[in-house]
């Protein structure tokens, strides 16, 4: 315990040893937890694919639902007038 106490105030070139190792293991932990949670969100993912549901087509309901309303309106007009541009709106 007292290894770990100096350990804490033992500076190296301005930096604290025992803070910087703090921060990192909590970013590994952190890390860590990410990649669980990305690993469930690609289970979901799979299971909606055996339910029938397009993966793709969820990732895009996903983003769109990040979106407040104006920007989704202002992108869906854009894409519009790019469409009809191209001749592709029937």
């Amino acid at each position: 315990m007292a290894a770990q106490a100096a350990e804490s105030v033992q500076s190296v070139g301005g930096v604290t040893t025992g803070q910087l190792r703090s921060i990192v293991e909590r970013i590994e932990r952190l890390e860590e937890e990410k990649a669980a949670i990305a690993a469930d969100v690609r289970e979901v993912y799979a299971e909606a694919k055996s339910n029938g549901y397009d993966p793709k087509i969820l990732r895009q309901v996903v983003r769109i639902r990040k979106m407040d309303g104006n920007e989704r309106a202002e992108q869906e007009a854009l894409l519009d007038t790019y469409m009809a541009a191209l001749g592709m709106v029937g």
